[in-house]
């Protein structure tokens, strides 16, 4: 069962604007989901909103948010996201979320004239040393 989330009530992840005093991030979320079905590996029902302002997606688990962070690409602003199971069987190698970003500029994100839009899997590991 889904149940309501109050966004304003929590932060984002990072800075506060200059002389704000209230609550707040200055963290720009563009669209935000919820992993019904545990296709990353969070829980059921994580919601995940995209952090433009950080490079990163950002998952709000056991009421405090884990930065999922993209290294590279510099320039991350996701678009879109969605989960996916391909193989049940197969564990964490078989599932994991899909992100698509872009800029009104492309050109300006790492890459340069000609970049275009891309899509980012994330992939979560059980341990850092599992393969």
């Amino acid at each position: 069962m889904i149940t309501a989330l109050r966004l304003d009530a929590l932060s984002l992840p990072g800075p506060q604007f200059r002389n704000v005093n209230s609550p707040g991030s200055a963290e720009a979320s563009y669209y935000a989901w919820v992993d019904q079905f545990n296709t990353f590996g969070l829980g059921a029902n994580t919601p995940i909103a995209t952090g433009n302002a950080s490079d990163a997606l950002l998952a709000l688990v056991g009421g405090k948010f884990v930065t999922l962070r993209v290294p590279y690409p510099m320039g991350f602003y996701a678009k879109g996201l969605d989960g996916r199971i391909d193989d049940p069987a197969a564990g964490w190698k078989g599932k994991g979320l899909w992100s698509t970003y872009a800029t009104r500029a492309p050109q300006h994100i790492e890459g340069g004239k000609g970049t275009t839009s891309k899509v980012v899997h994330f992939q979560l590991r059980p341990d850092p040393l599992a393969h």
